[in-house]
């Protein structure tokens, strides 16, 4: 997927004149991955639990891999652990990306904060935050939040 790190950053951080679709998108998956990663590192511990949402997350919205999914995750954590803030990544998804999008981004950044079982209040916090930078009207990230615990609700119920 990538050919190195290197090459990756340079893409992504280079003005957008001299990018091309490629580095585009590439740059789009780091930034969702990131606001995936920023709600798993809200709270104190890596679950796998949580892990496994980010990388479903990202191999749903973007069609990747497992070994894709994989990389991009851990070029997210790196990303994620040396950002000063997170409106680099929100603006580029808000570049991109229209409110449905944005919403279904919602939706499974509430997978990854539920999916070990407790919902922090810096989880809580963070996702807010995330989704008032992505400019997602407040009803609709409460009915997000809404929609995902019905469906898990549902998923507990059946035994799935």
């Amino acid at each position: 997927m990538f050919q190195s790190l290197k090459e990756f950053f340079d893409a992504v951080l280079s003005p957008a004149a001299t990018r091309d679709a490629a580095s585009d998108e590439h740059a789009l998956q780091l930034a969702t991955a990131v606001m995936l990663v920023e709600v798993m590192r809200a709270d104190a511990s890596f679950e796998a639990s949580e892990r496994l949402a980010v990388l479903t997350a990202l191999r749903d919205r973007f069609a990747l891999s497992p070994d894709e999914a994989a990389q991009l995750t851990e070029l997210a954590v790196t990303t994620a652990r040396g950002a000063t803030d997170l409106f680099a990544f929100t603006s580029r998804i808000n570049e991109h990306v229209d409110m449905p999008q944005k919403l279904r981004m919602v939706e499974h950044m509430w997978r990854v904060a539920y999916a070990d079982g407790h919902l922090s209040d810096h989880e809580r916090h963070v996702l807010w935050r995330i989704a008032d930078l992505l400019h997602v009207p407040q009803g609709a990230y409460v009915h997000a939040r809404l929609r995902v615990q019905e469906e898990i609700k549902a998923a507990a119920g059946s035994g799935a």
